[in-house]
């Protein structure tokens, strides 16, 4: 598939408005390629270029520091790589607000289970690519023809 330079602004709202469909990455520490392992990223439509995990103290993220996270949206047109800087966030407020039962299912001692850790990933920049098919294309795919010209898409380097 061939990407035109896309609108950076456009794209950057795709991605978002993908990921509020499906907030699962796969992210890793970049001075370790054997940490990659699916997360949820908490979301929260008020921050300013952050998102949030919840993970182990005893687990491979809690090194922190530099990191990489890769994404493909639910209807596979929207695809991303982006980087960022993964800390201890400490606040409580924070904890509150993006603490679920989806999360509790994962440390059953609650907020106050001692193994748990929640980051923040302060984003950097991202690749943002964005591609679709539609019907006929799909269609004009399963029979091996060419679709090269006739999918639409974009991709930019942007700052999140």
């Amino acid at each position: 598939m061939q990407y035109d330079q896309g609108d950076p602004s456009e794209l950057r709202d795709k991605f978002w408005n993908a990921m509020t469909q499906s907030s699962f990455v796969m992210l890793q520490l970049d001075s370790d390629q054997d940490s990659a392992a699916p997360m949820t990223a908490q979301l929260d439509k008020d921050a300013n270029s952050a998102i949030w995990f919840f993970t182990g103290r005893d687990g491979r993220f809690a090194q922190m520091g530099s990191a990489t996270a890769t994404y493909q949206s639910k209807g596979h047109d929207v695809f991303c790589r982006f980087s960022g800087v993964l800390s201890e966030e400490t606040s409580r407020e924070r904890l509150d607000k993006q603490w679920s039962n989806f999360v509790e299912a994962w440390f059953p001692g609650g907020k106050d289970d001692p193994n748990l850790l929640m980051l923040r990933m302060d984003l950097g920049d991202a690749s943002i690519w964005a591609g679709e098919l539609g019907v006929i294309n799909t269609a004009r795919m399963m029979l091996g023809m060419d679709v090269t010209e006739n999918v639409k898409g974009g991709y930019a380097q942007v700052d999140l």
